[in-house]
């Protein structure tokens, strides 16, 4: 079948979170064809290229969603939207698309204006306004600068000084409404995109969006315009990192407050209009089913890693230093390393030769930079008697290390230098880098944050954040206790070799692909439409067998020219991709059409 793959800032592009978990699900269907529709979050991640594809990549299309200080070039997809704001709708709008234009975006902006006592009343008007922007988009080839124009500006004003908004919103100025608008535009660009006719995303058997958000709006339009089916997946929630940005956003209260209601009301409408939705781990689940997804519709399915690189740590008998704790991660405040540093000094009042190598960089930007050199401040305060050189090793209690040195050439080595690893995040989603040491068999102390307990499971020492005491306690117990930290580390890699492996992700959506498409409708060629497949719905374009090792028996297979086509029906809808005709027309198709092939 043909899979429509969309990503929003990863996939196909050589950066982004997405990027290792799309190559391994594209590389690792090869019975399956897939179409990337990508949406790129920055220029700079455009200039760094795409990773190499797999022939099984039948085409790739792309379209920019950058703020509008950088440059709109893009590699095609998306109908050019400038900077600034426009006077006016333009010539390209008659009189009464300038209405529908109006009435669409005043029933969204109404709706994330709206306070609380309306939310389900709000709920609505946002679906009309949405779907109704995205068909004038399709029927006039785009927005343009409608949704950046003064007539979008004052609808803005109007909403924010209505009767029942909220609070915070109806302070709002002429500043925060221009701010706002150039936020909606970009959120809603994917609706001017040219990618939703026949030989663009209604060519496809089944949309599986990479995330929520932005990445799903395509998806949904898919949906409504073709009735393709939508799988969502997220291993983190688009929503939820919204509301951690915010705080630190430029932008003022009253904007922050409008595009918190403006995701939320979009997470919601995917939720609902999903086929169905694969969550990473049960702390995204909950936060989606908060948002109104259907638990009938909700699947976990663990994100696949990697357990072949850390094969060798793991079943070695070797803990490398047994009284040496590891923190491994990017070094940022929300991993919480001050904590740890105080930690670590009571636990060297009790195990006075512990020892703790944190391996890792600064996220890009100042904020990085300056909590590493305050952590290493700190680290140099609490242990003054102590050298704390980052390049040695030797008797050092605190080392900050990075890895891809002749000490640690790679991440499995360094997984290897400890008996204990730690995790020690206040925010945290799915925790990778716990992964990664349950595969090396390393017992764990973490702080019970996001999925972190559902991954541990009972394989670890678990302790409430931002609690050093408790942090501390529990590394001197594993500390104390080898017999105990090789029962934890060898329970831990049993659970992550059943659990998060690579094989098992991809035998899960191996069988989520088939569930969905199988219960898909199916549609032939009408006079109303003409690009329609011809014949009647077929189940498969290759026999189950057909997979098998060795040769087939000779046999005589049809090919979906010498079937005859079937009489066409008003309720008919798409048909797949994959349903080529394979020894004749099953019964299914016959009665449908009426008669035998």
């Amino acid at each position: 079948m043909r899979i429509g793959l969309l990503t929003d800032g990863g996939y196909p592009y050589a950066t982004g979170e997405s990027r290792l978990w799309c190559d391994r699900l594209v590389r690792g269907l090869p019975q399956h064809e897939f179409d990337l529709f990508a949406l790129s979050r920055s220029a700079d991640q455009e200039r760094q290229g795409w990773v190499r594809l797999p022939n099984r990549v039948g085409r790739v299309r792309t379209a920019p969603v950058w703020t509008h200080g950088e440059d709109a070039r893009h590699t095609g997809g998306s109908r050019g939207l400038t900077g600034r704001i426009a006077t006016g709708l333009g010539r390209s709008y008659g009189r009464r698309d300038r209405g529908r234009f109006t009435a669409h975006v005043t029933a969204l902006v109404g709706a994330v204006c709206a306070g609380a006592d309306r939310t389900e009343v709000a709920a609505g008007h946002f679906t009309d306004g949405l779907y109704g922007l995205a068909e004038l988009a399709r029927d006039r080839g785009g927005l343009r600068d409608a949704l950046r124009c003064e007539t979008t500006v004052r609808i803005v004003e109007s909403a924010c000084r209505a009767p029942g908004t909220r609070r915070t919103v109806h302070g709002a100025t002429v500043p925060d409404h221009l701010a706002f608008v150039a936020e909606l535009e970009r959120v809603l660009r994917p609706l001017s995109l040219d990618w939703y006719d026949e030989d663009g995303l209604g060519a496809v058997d089944l949309c599986h969006a990479a995330s929520g958000g932005a990445a799903a709006l395509p998806g949904l339009l898919a949906k409504r315009f073709f009735g393709v089916p939508l799988l969502v997946t997220e291993h983190g929630v688009p929503l939820r990192a919204h509301y951690l940005a915010a705080p630190g956003s430029t932008l003022s209260a009253p904007v922050r407050a409008l595009l918190a209601n403006l995701h939320r009301l979009l997470a919601c409408e995917v939720y609902r209009r999903a086929t169905l939705i694969t969550p990473g781990n049960t702390h995204v689940r909950r936060w989606q089913e908060r948002f109104g997804a259907d638990r009938g519709k909700l699947r976990t399915v663990y994100p696949g890693m990697d357990a072949e690189r850390f094969g060798a740590v793991g079943e070695g008998a070797d803990e490398g230093g047994p009284g040496t704790l590891v923190w491994i991660g990017r070094i940022e405040p929300a991993k919480d390393l001050v904590a740890l540093l105080h930690a670590f000094a009571e636990v060297r009042r009790a195990e006075p030769d512990a020892r703790l190598r944190i391996f890792g960089a600064p996220v890009q930007g100042s904020e990085g930079d300056t909590y590493l050199a305050h952590c290493r401040a700190l680290a140099a305060q609490l242990f003054p008697d102590e050298a704390t050189d980052p390049q040695a090793v030797g008797d050092n209690p605190v080392t900050f290390e990075e890895i891809g040195g002749h000490e640690v050439p790679d991440l499995a080595e360094a997984y290897a230098a400890g008996g204990v690893v730690v995790l020690s995040s206040v925010v945290e989603g799915f925790p990778i880098s716990l992964v990664e040491a349950m595969f090396c068999g390393r017992a764990t102390v973490s702080t019970d944050v996001g999925a972190v307990v559902e991954v541990v499971g009972g394989t670890g020492l678990v302790v409430p954040p931002r609690n050093p005491r408790a942090l501390a306690d529990a590394c001197v117990a594993l500390l104390r206790d080898p017999e105990r930290r090789a029962r934890l580390g060898a329970a831990a890699r049993a659970r992550a070799l059943e659990l998060f492996t690579v094989e098992q992700n991809l035998a899960a959506f191996r069988g989520i692909y088939l569930d969905l498409v199988a219960h898909a409708p199916a549609r032939w060629a009408t006079p109303e439409d003409p690009k329609g497949p011809a014949g009647p719905p077929r189940p498969f374009a290759m026999p189950p067998e057909a997979h098998a090792p060795g040769v087939l028996p000779p046999g005589p297979v049809a090919s979906a020219a010498a079937v005859t086509a079937a009489p066409a029906s008003p309720g008919a809808t798409r048909v797949p991709s994959w349903a080529i005709g394979v020894e004749g027309v099953c019964a299914g198709a016959r009665g449908a059409g009426g008669g035998d092939a």
